[in-house]
């Protein structure tokens, strides 16, 4: 074959075997690898990493020095001997010490949305989502389907407190959301947007709602300082009265739902907003062409195979947000990974 096409053979390649990358991924936060590493005082050799994650040496030393190609572990060589030890993008994202974590986020991926993965084909034939197939929960019973026990929640809602300690501040300072006083977090799980909310707008009160299993996992298991302390309230924001708020925050939230529930929720939130108020969403935005970027593509396949909705353009956002009633649309594309929407009352 010619250099264009070893090229061509070389990506296919690459692109067939990238679940192979993520199973490496998930595992090694599975297995504790890079936690082990973090602790130890030094590097340490295969028989150390396999004794501390209880596993078999032979297959611990075929995925450290996988780890070690995808420049998640660094290797050095003493006396014939190996030794292992993290590198600065695992210390910052991969051991559950770092504020930067993302070990549940991870694990959460490679527990649920993996297995849903593996039923894309159908995803596509059907048109709706795979919970059924994959775990035997109805396609309707969308926050059973996310929260299939206590640990499934716990998990999710710590993942999502990952995604915020990188991407929060990004979008809160979109947009000078010192204007709103009174804010409400509709679905804001365990308060991380809400805690970032209040560090960068000191004075600020803010309301976290969300269904009562959520709520009590957020109190019993997130602990707060005292200048964190938020007003949780119970409830389904689709039927229940919202709480009085300046800015109504949906991160992550219009992703989950079909044009219809989101309007449904956009038009009660409009109702439920104060003259002025406004409504904040995070999202990941697609571009207008709906060709990129190619991780909003991705997620928004994942909310094909996992949730009813879809991931959108701004114009597509602004369609819904108008037709609720809000007017002043705006948009910011942060470069990071999550964009934020602010349109007024």
């Amino acid at each position: 074959m010619g250099s264009s096409e070893d090229h061509a053979y070389r990506l296919l390649n690459e692109y067939a075997n990238g679940f192979m990358v993520s199973q490496v991924l998930f595992a090694a936060c599975e297995l504790g690898v890079f936690d082990l590493l973090a602790e130890a005082p030094g590097p340490l050799d295969v028989a150390a990493v396999a004794a501390g994650v209880g596993a078999n040496a032979h297959g611990t030393e075929l995925l450290l020095d996988i780890c070690v190609s995808l420049k998640l572990l660094k290797v050095e060589t003493r006396g014939g001997k190996a030794f292992y030890r993290n590198t600065e993008l695992s210390s910052a994202y991969l051991t559950t010490v770092s504020p930067t974590s993302q070990c549940s986020m991870l694990k959460y991926m490679g527990r649920t949305s993996y297995r849903c993965w593996g039923h894309l084909a159908d995803a596509v034939r059907e048109g709706r989502n795979q919970y059924l197939e994959t775990f035997g929960v109805p396609a309707e019973e969308l926050f059973t389907a996310i929260y299939r026990s206590e640990g499934e929640r716990l998990q999710f809602m710590l993942a999502l407190q990952e995604v915020w300690s990188v991407n929060g501040r990004s979008v809160l300072t979109a947009f000078d959301l010192s204007v709103f006083p009174l804010m409400c977090d509709l679905g804001g799980g365990a308060g991380a947007v809400a805690k970032e909310c209040m560090s960068l707008y000191p004075g600020c009160k803010v309301t976290v709602f969300d269904i009562p299993e959520v709520v009590w996992t957020a109190k019993q298991h997130f602990s707060f300082q005292e200048e964190e302390q938020i007003d949780f309230q119970e409830g389904d924001f689709f039927k229940d009265p919202l709480p009085e708020a300046d800015l109504y925050i949906l991160a992550r939230i219009l992703h989950d739902w079909a044009d219809g529930k989101c309007s449904h929720l956009l038009e009660r939130i409009y109702h439920s907003c104060k003259p002025g108020g406004g409504i904040l969403v995070i999202e990941s935005l697609l571009d207008e062409d709906r060709r990129g970027p190619l991780l909003t593509q991705l997620y928004s396949l994942n909310m094909l195979v996992q949730t009813e909705g879809q991931e959108r353009t701004p114009t597509h956002y602004h369609m819904l947000l108008s037709s609720a009633g809000f007017r002043d649309f705006q948009f910011k594309k942060t470069g990071a990974i999550y964009d934020a929407i602010l349109a007024r009352k």
